[in-house]
């Protein structure tokens, strides 16, 4: 049986190789310092150890800086790029094609990285938006919350919901909010609508079992996975699947080879962006490893793709990830 890619979002053919050293999703910044063969990845700072609660501005900001493109085609979205004076990460557009990408390619980049801050403040903001509080100090160079605060500069950052990740809310909270501080409450409405119209409802049935990889296992060495207070936990069972590594409370989770293979997998999700292999090349190595190449997921060939600046983020696109993971999770056997 061939291998099922998922539609739209869920499946970029094609892909290109990872840049070590740039954060290409902030959710998932921790773990490409793992792809890249980084030791320990980034400390984190005391001011962003609290994600802050959305601001209250007397006056819509005119002037928006984004961290990442995922933000900025999130104002885009919402009617509202033209107060984007600038982005950071604009790799996220990577994921969009068509008037759409070509639209959003027109943002002004003050960064091609994760957001440098003499850069962020050069530009002027009233307001910062962000995926992930990893944006805000974690990394070397980037400002912190308490620092943009204390230049007067408003923050509007995606806050992790507590526990097991279940299915869009973080993303349409996100969405809520910056919707509600640009003073368009309505048209967050219709987005969220619309993201959760472009997920469709949950399958029915028993949820299959699905493991999440960046990477094909190393021999004698731990898989890394996403655990269950991940957004593609969310993906994974909105679109009427279950995480194996759900059980996991982190963000980042590593199994065993025993648990993968007790658990056998009867979906793969390849996690691209991270690896410096070009996709199709991952794909084949992630199908010949001897740890998965037995599995139920390879043998009926049920493997989606997802980039990275969608599964591990909110981003416009979550809701066709969503559906794209479900149209190959419940394809009729072939």
């Amino acid at each position: 049986m061939a291998d099922r890619g998922a539609a739209g979002a869920a499946r970029r053919p094609g892909g290109r190789a990872a840049r070590c050293g740039r954060a290409l999703a902030a959710a998932g910044a921790l773990l490409l310092a793992a792809a890249c063969g980084t030791a320990g990845g980034p400390a984190a700072a005391s001011e962003t150890d609290a994600c802050p609660a959305p601001p209250e501005p007397g006056a819509p900001p005119r002037r928006v800086v984004t961290m990442d493109g995922g933000s900025a085609a999130i104002l885009h979205a919402l009617g509202e790029g033209d107060r984007i004076v600038g982005t950071a990460a604009p790799d996220f557009f990577a994921a969009f094609d068509g008037p759409e990408r070509a639209e959003l390619d027109r943002i002004p980049v003050i960064d091609e990285g994760q957001g440098n801050r003499e850069a962020v403040v050069a530009a002027e903001p009233d307001l910062v938006m962000g995926v992930h509080m990893f944006q805000f100090g974690t990394f070397d160079g980037t400002p912190t919350v308490h620092e943009l605060s204390g230049a007067g500069i408003d923050v509007l950052v995606s806050c992790s919901p507590p526990g097991p990740v279940s299915g869009l809310g973080e993303t349409e909270e996100f969405i809520r909010n910056a919707a509600g501080v640009l003073g368009v409450p309505e048209r967050g409405a219709e987005l969220v609508e619309r993201i959760e119209r472009d997920a469709g409802r949950v399958p029915e049935g028993r949820p299959v079992r699905v493991l999440a990889l960046s990477a094909p296992p190393g021999p004698g060495r731990p898989i890394g996975t996403m655990g269950g207070t991940s957004l593609v936990n969310g993906i994974i069972a909105r679109a009427g699947g279950v995480n194996i590594a759900e059980g996991e409370g982190a963000d980042l989770a590593q199994l065993s080879a025993e648990q993968v293979a007790a658990a056998d997998p009867e979906a793969l999700v390849v996690l691209t962006g991270f690896s410096p292999m070009p996709e199709e090349k991952l794909i084949a190595a992630v199908r010949a490893s001897p740890l998965l190449s037995r599995s139920t997921a390879v043998r009926d060939g049920r493997i989606a793709v997802l980039p990275q600046s969608v599964a591990l983020s909110p981003s416009v696109l979550n809701g066709r990830a969503v559906a794209g993971l479900a149209e190959v999770l419940h394809a009729p056997e072939r």
